[in-house]
């Protein structure tokens, strides 16, 4: 399963967000962090997507140690977010009983 962070915040803040990721602790062992993947926003704006790969029984924990991280961002002008969690088809299917 994944967790993937959303975050957008205007062009003027992405020194403060640079600064910021630069005092990021490393993510546990049992989570893999696959970017920061980075792209300007058509109508302004940087939008930012971090995806968290981890195994279902930690999901608790991984929303946790995201939201966390999201967190630290806070006071700087226009930052926001969002976290999701997929789930892979085999996962999904056995919710269903078709797994």
């Amino acid at each position: 399963m994944v967790i993937i962070g959303d975050i957008s915040f205007p062009q003027e803040s992405a020194n403060d967000v640079g600064k910021r990721f630069l005092e990021l602790p490393p993510v546990p062992d049992f989570m893999t962090l696959k970017g920061p993947y980075i792209k300007g926003k058509k109508k302004g704006g940087i939008q930012v997507l971090e995806i968290y790969e981890l195994d279902k029984s930690k999901v608790a924990e991984g929303i946790e140690i995201v939201t966390n991280r999201c967190v630290n961002y806070f006071g700087i002008p226009g930052y926001t977010y969002e976290i999701n969690v997929y789930f892979e088809a085999a996962e999904a299917l056995k919710m269903i009983g078709l797994g």
